[in-house]
């Protein structure tokens, strides 16, 4: 038994030594509002404070709605997670007008405390089924939510009798909290995934917004649909609304799957020319991963460093077609002239599959030099070519000096590879080697 334990301790030690400043304040700030949330309620139910009682119908109703989405929580492409369903619910307590007979009551905290007891509840099977208690993408939707029921508890004060005036201005303040809402989840989710991946936040919050809008914009209806039918008709439409809301999700479901099915195929077509022995194992993936990160720090946007992924994983599809086989699959070692004709080939394998022209077009322009071609060669090209000559020169070795040479041999060709890729490629190189020391 004592042996099974301590892996288990040197992972939690290791997991909390990685948790980067940026995370461990987004849970400390949730924790607090967390904490308040529930002590300010006790006090206020204890006391009897007028409008800050718990109205248990709606909390436990939303309570609910909240825990099955969180339960039903999706994966987005590039290692998100999403909860929609469990927004909707938070959300649309947060901005509750009322039900019929009773009058709005939930307060900011409240609000906040049924959303975090239902998101925990919602993790519970995640966790025993062994899977992430997605804990980063809880405390950013509490964090969302607070704000939009701190705000809208503000405007109620204001506006005495806010849920009684004209429908049109509860609609307009609704519509603004919404997309205020989603704006800091987006905004938190982009700070979290550029600490993540070293990407510009500029780029992240870009690449954010551009993944999230459709499900923000799915989510923002359906909470406006959702206050004013409880409002009007009572807590019984949460179970009629889950149809609708569930067919959204799996559609989304459907998109990431799909996503996820290309990028394995690709990963799998790549491994062709490693087991025909055609280029070293790991090379691929090698090349893909260097690629990919010198595009983040060149700041490329993530559906075009989608497309830098698959065509570094198949840069070399079209050594297949060689009768022999080049020595370790350098192509940093043979013609240009042959350097073009794998290019061709292999991009016109690619190209076959109909669906990733702009994956072939970027493969077929590798071999291009980066000045003196017309046309220039794209980014992404440019990038696959300095990122495949430092792998053959390189290959597994985390020696500092023969790094540091296949560094020099690439800025002594500024015609061949560009200066600012090569740049990039060097600040990637220094931290690739520590990082495998």
């Amino acid at each position: 038994m004592a042996g099974r334990q301590q892996p288990d301790r040197r992972d939690r030690i290791g997991y909390w030594q990685a948790v980067d400043s940026g995370r461990l304040l987004l849970m400390a700030a949730a924790a607090m509002l967390v904490i308040a949330a529930f002590v300010g309620t006790a006090i206020a139910d204890k006391l009897h404070a007028p409008g800050e009682r718990i109205y248990w119908p709606p909390a436990l109703a939303f309570g609910g709605f909240i825990a099955l989405g969180e339960l039903l929580r999706l994966a987005l492409p590039g290692g998100r997670e999403s909860a929609p369903i469990a927004m909707v619910g938070a959300m649309s307590y947060a901005l509750l007008l009322g039900v019929p007979g009773h009058a709005a009551r939930q307060s900011a905290l409240l609000v906040i405390a049924v959303a975090a007891v239902g998101m925990a509840v919602g993790a519970l099977p995640h966790i025993a089924a062994g899977r992430s208690a997605g804990i980063t993408g809880i405390c950013s939707r509490i964090v969302a939510v607070s704000c939009v029921a701190f705000i809208f508890r503000l405007v109620m004060v204001l506006s005495a009798r806010f849920a009684d005036r004209p429908w049109e201005l509860a609609f307009a303040v609704m519509t603004l909290l919404v997309f205020f809402g989603w704006l800091v989840d987006s905004v938190v989710g982009a700070l979290i995934r550029a600490d993540d991946v070293g990407a510009r936040f500029s780029v992240a919050i870009l690449d954010e917004m551009r993944l999230q809008w459709p499900l923000g914009l799915a989510v923002g209806a359906s909470v406006i649909i959702t206050v004013f039918s409880v409002k009007e008709v009572g807590l019984w439409v949460l179970a009629v609304f889950i149809g609708p809301l569930l067919v959204t999700q799996i559609a989304f479901r459907r998109y990431a799957g799909i996503r996820a099915t290309y990028l394995q195929t690709v990963r799998s077509l790549a491994r062709v020319t490693e087991v025909a022995g055609y280029v070293e194992a790991g090379h691929s993936r090698r090349v893909s991963k260097l690629a990919v990160s010198v595009g983040r720090g060149l700041g490329m946007p993530e559906p075009e460093l989608l497309a830098l992924e698959y065509a570094a994983l198949m840069h070399d599809i079209g050594q297949l077609s060689l009768t022999d086989p080049i020595p370790g699959g350098a192509t940093v070692l043979v013609t240009p002239a042959d350097q073009d004709r794998i290019a061709e080939l292999g991009s016109e394998v690619i190209r076959e599959a109909g669906v990733l022209d702009d994956v072939a077009d970027l493969v077929r322009c590798q071999s291009w030099p980066a000045r003196g071609h017309d046309p220039a060669p794209p980014l992404g090209s440019m990038i696959i070519r300095a990122a495949n000559a430092f792998d053959d020169m390189v290959g597994t070795s985390i020696d500092r000096e023969r790094c540091a040479t296949a560094l020099d041999h690439l800025r002594l060709d500024p015609i061949g590879y560009d200066a600012g890729v090569v740049a990039a490629l060097a600040e990637v190189a220094g931290r690739r080697v520590p990082s495998r020391m």
